[in-house]
C-alpha cells in the first residue's frame, strides 16, 4: 500500500518534533497506523533557517498555499499558529479534500463551528489533540474514553507559563514581576505574556473542553477570564497558611441553569491531587457520573510532547482514509446534529466559595460590621484568620490590621453586592482582595 504523504505548514518548534517523531518512530507508527506515514512537503517562512530536523526529502516551500493544493498531500498539519492565515489555509485544504490536523488552541475555539462545518460538508476529518494540554491525550479521553458518561464538571491548570510562575512564588516566596521575567528569560513566557498570565490561552483551551465535554458549540467569547498578575505574595502564604494552594484554573461545570465557563486563580486544597502539579506541567480533572474523579497529567508544551500528540491524531487519520465519513468519531464528541444550544451562564450567576483579605483599621465594631454585611447577603463564613497590626520599618505599629475570611459556597452577584457594601465602610483602608475557592470534592 501507498505511503501517506503528509504536508506540514510550519517547521518551528512543533513542526521539527513532528517531523523527528516520524522519522525516530517510523516503524512502530506504520505498525499501529496500516501504512508508512512520510512526511513529504513543508512550508517554512524561510526554508533556509536552521532546523531541529532534518528536511532531507521534504519538498520544502515558502508559500504554505503550495502545500494544501498540492494532490500528492493527503493531510495538511497545520503548526502556524494565530487565527487569521491559519483559518485561511485550513479552510483551502479542506475545500481541497484533505484532511487536518492542528495544535492551534485559537484557531479551534474561535473558528471551530465553521471549520468543523466545512469538513463535515466534504467528508474529511479535522483532528486537533495537540490544541489543548500538549502531550497529554485529554480531547480523546473525554470525546471517546468517557463517551459512557454525563460529564459532571472538569478544572485544568492548562498554562504552563501561569502555573510556573504560581509554583515558583509559593516555593520561592519571590513576586509575581521578578518570577515573570525569568519565565521570559528560560522561554517559558513570550515578550508579550499578555495570553499567558491574562488567561486568554487557558480561556482557549477550556473551550475546546467545555465542548467536547458537554456536547455545546464552541463559544470562546462567553469564557470568563481572569488573570494572575494581581496574585502577591501575600495572598500565596496566607492561602498556604489555611491549607490551600493558588492555582490558575481552568474550570467548566454543567448545572441546571447552563454550563460555567471560567478562567481565574482558584485557591484549592493542598490535598488534591491538581493542586500539587507544580513548573510547567498540566493536568486536567474531570468527573464523569459512572467513573467518577480522573486525573490527566502531564507535559503540555514542547517540541515533542506536543508532537506526540499531533503524530497521534495523524495515525488516527490514517486509520480511517477509506472509512464511511458518517461512521466517524464527531468532531466535538456529540453527533453535530444533536449539539445542545444550553445557556453558558454568566460570571455573576456562578456559584463558589471565595477567599477575601481585607485591610481594616484595628478599631471596635470592623469585624462586627464586615461578618453583618456578609450574613446580609447570604454568606456564610467557613474559616476566618486575624493579622494582628505590625510594626512598620521605623519601628511603630500600624492601626492597619489584616483579615482573612474564607466562605461558604455562595452566587457571585451575593458576594458583588457584599463586597461593594464592605468597600464603603470608613474602616476598610483597600478594596478587598477576592479569590474564588474550589474544593473539587468527588462527591
Amino acid at each position: 500500500m501507498e505511503p501517506v504523504k503528509i504536508g506540514l505548514l510550519g517547521l518551528g518548534t512543533v513542526g521539527g518534533g513532528t517531523v523527528n517523531v516520524l522519522r525516530r518512530n517510523a516503524e512502530e507508527i506504520s505498525r499501529r497506523a496500516g501504512r508508512d506515514i512520510i512526511v513529504s512537503h513543508a512550508s517554512a517562512r524561510d526554508i533556509n533557517k536552521p532546523r531541529i530536523c532534518q528536511t532531507d526529502g521534504i519538498q520544502l516551500t515558502e508559500d504554505p498555499i503550495n502545500v494544501v493544493t498540492d494532490p500528492e498531500v493527503s493531510i495538511v498539519v497545520e503548526l502556524i499558529g494565530g487565527d487569521t492565515l491559519a483559518r485561511e489555509l485550513v479552510l483551502k485544504a479542506i475545500a481541497n479534500g484533505k484532511h487536518v490536523v492542528t495544535a492551534n488552541k485559537a484557531l479551534i475555539a474561535k473558528h471551530g463551528n465553521e471549520i468543523f462545518s466545512a469538513a463535515q460538508k466534504k467528508g474529511v476529518m479535522v483532528a486537533f489533540e495537540a490544541a489543548v494540554a500538549g502531550g497529554i491525550p485529554i480531547i480523546k479521553a473525554i470525546r471517546e474514553g468517557l463517551a459512557g458518561n454525563q460529564i459532571e464538571w472538569l478544572a485544568g491548570i492548562i498554562n504552563g507559563t501561569g502555573n510556573f510562575i504560581l509554583t515558583e512564588m509559593r516555593d520561592k516566596q519571590r513576586d509575581f514581576d521578578s518570577v515573570l521575567a525569568e519565565a521570559q528569560r528560560l522561554g517559558y513566557a513570550e515578550a508579550d505574556p499578555t495570553f499567558d498570565v491574562e488567561g486568554i490561552d487557558a480561556a482557549h483551551k477550556l473551550t475546546i473542553l467545555a465542548s467536547i465535554a458537554f456536547g455545546i458549540p464552541l463559544q470562546f467569547k462567553k469564557v470568563y477570564t481572569e488573570g494572575i498578575s494581581k496574585i502577591t505574595g501575600e495572598d500565596v502564604d496566607y492561602a498556604s497558611e489555611l491549607g490551600f494552594t493558588i492555582k490558575h484554573l481552568g474550570l467548566s461545570r454543567r448545572t441546571e441553569q447552563g454550563v460555567e465557563l471560567r478562567v481565574h486563580p482558584t485557591l484549592i486544597p493542598k490535598r488534591r491531587l491538581i493542586a500539587n502539579v507544580d513548573g510547567v506541567m498540566n493536568a486536567v480533572l474531570v468527573k464523569g457520573d459512572a467513573v467518577g474523579p480522573t486525573l490527566y497529567y502531564g507535559a503540555g508544551a514542547g517540541a515533542e510532547p506536543t508532537a506526540s500528540a499531533v503524530v497521534g491524531d495523524i495515525v488516527d487519520v490514517v486509520r480511517v482514509l477509506t472509512s464511511d465519513p458518517e461512521n466517524r468519531v464527531p468532531h466535538l464528541a456529540f453527533q453535530p446534529e444533536s449539539l445542545s444550544d444550553f445557556p453558558i451562564l454568566p460570571i455573576s450567576e456562578v456559584e463558589t466559595a471565595y477567599y477575601l483579605r481585607i485591610s481594616a483599621s484595628d478599631q471596635t465594631g470592623v469585624m462586627a460590621n464586615i461578618t453583618r454585611i456578609l450574613a446580609d447577603s447570604g454568606i456564610s463564613i467557613d474559616s476566618m484568620l486575624q493579622k494582628e497590626p505590625v510594626a512598620d520599618l521605623a519601628g511603630s505599629n500600624t492601626d492597619s490590621a489584616t483579615i482573612i475570611i474564607v466562605t461558604h459556597t455562595t452566587i457571585e452577584k451575593n458576594m458583588d453586592e457584599a463586597l461593594a457594601k464592605i468597600n464603603t465602610l470608613d474602616a476598610i483602608n483597600n478594596d478587598v482582595v477576592r479569590i474564588r475557592l474550589e474544593h473539587l470534592d468527588a462527591d
